[in-house]
């Protein structure tokens, strides 16, 4: 049904008069004769007696008058919500973070949310490879991710990590962290968890030519934590963990130009959703707390 011919009918309905309506919606008041005449063909019954008091319904017109309201109604709140969409202010977001994502990711999220509550969001824990394929693939619109990303990936710088070691707090530490570290035991995550960390924890390892043993392997970071926070041993971990350790368990920044990374907000399609979520997670990141 055309919406012109719609609008037509209720706006005569409403004013009871072709010349008065012809003046609101901006036509002559032959062309809008000429509209309501479509109208009825279409529907197949006359809406309008027309006298010297004006235009009145007919019963079909009176019939059909609220269902042409409902149509404009609908009509105007999808054209509403679709600004709403198309500026960001509605939608959904499908968003990923791994450990260099732990702590940034969850706040980020939570300032968004509170400025666009009508956003749905999805949070995913992944690596940030598999990020990666899944915002090339489209079914991630934001990854938390260790930066550099593969090709076809825009992203931006948020913080810088640095690996560290986390000991109990009321450990004493000699200030050759490396000999210390050197063949001694310690926890780790799981390669298969954090592939980039892991990767990262080798890298210094060579640079700094020390070779530690593993004690003990966990799958998720506030174990490794809460192992070393018991007793159990030492581990290498982000410095920006501290956010999430108990208070028992201390970090120390570890030497060496492989101990530091840059962490990112990365995404393969700029929209207006997008846009709005990196600058929360730019607040956040520059927010430090």
């Amino acid at each position: 049904m055309d919406l012109r011919l719609l609008r037509a009918f209720v706006t005569v309905a409403r004013l009871r008069n072709f010349g008065a309506a012809a003046v609101e919606l901006s036509t002559s008041q032959p062309a809008l004769t000429k509209q309501i005449q479509v109208l009825e063909r279409r529907v197949g019954a006359v809406l309008f007696s027309r006298g010297r008091n004006g235009a009145r319904l007919t019963p079909a017109g009176e019939l059909l008058l609220p269902d042409a309201l409902e149509l404009l109604a609908r009509s105007e709140a999808f054209e509403r919500r679709a600004a709403q969409v198309a500026s960001g202010a509605e939608g959904s977001l499908a968003i990923g973070f791994g450990l260099s994502g732990i702590e940034l990711a969850p706040r980020a999220v939570a300032l968004f949310r509170n400025r666009w509550p009508r956003v749905t969001i999805s949070l995913t824990d992944l690596p940030s490879s598999v990020q990666s394929e899944r915002l090339l693939a489209g079914s991630l619109q934001i990854g938390f991710v260790r930066l550099p990303v593969p090709a076809g990936l825009e992203h931006l710088r948020l913080r810088r990590d640095r690996l560290a070691l986390a000991v109990p707090a009321d450990q004493g530490l000699p200030r050759d962290l490396v000999s210390w570290i050197d063949a001694r035991p310690l926890i780790r995550l799981t390669p298969r968890r954090g592939p980039g960390l892991s990767a990262q924890i080798n890298s210094l390892y060579a640079e700094l030519g020390c070779h530690p043993q593993v004690l003990q392997e966990a799958d998720d970071l506030q174990t490794v934590l809460a192992l070393t926070a018991a007793g159990a041993g030492p581990a290498v971990v982000p410095e920006s963990a501290q956010r999430i350790a108990p208070p028992e368990v201390r970090l120390v920044p570890l030497p060496g130009r492989a101990a530091t990374w840059w962490t990112g907000a990365a995404w393969a399609t700029r929209t207006p959703l997008t846009e709005r979520f990196v600058k929360a997670a730019v607040e956040v990141a520059r927010s430090g707390h």
